[in-house]
């Protein structure tokens, strides 16, 4: 299921200023790295690029169940998208 277009305009905000984030997934499992942009994968499901430790990954939007920028800034902190 896609998600809102607010949700997708935070997305959008931590990739144009490449915060630092961690994601917290469905299933829990955790992903932490520097937001790059929007994508899609092979599937084309809509995805964020983060840069984990140098490699580019892609993680589904719809998978997402939070998502914590890890620096201060004047726009957001933490983002549930559940």
């Amino acid at each position: 299921m896609p998600i809102s277009c607010n949700l997708y305009d935070t997305i959008e905000i931590v990739c144009m200023y490449h915060y630092p984030v961690t994601l917290t997934l469905i299933g829990g499992q955790l992903i932490t790295g520097i937001a790059n942009d929007t994508a899609r994968n092979a599937d084309n499901e809509e995805c964020i690029e983060l840069d984990v430790d140098g490699e580019s990954t892609l993680v589904v939007l719809s998978q997402l169940d939070s998502m914590q920028v890890n620096i201060e800034n004047p726009h957001l902190s933490l983002v549930n998208f559940r």
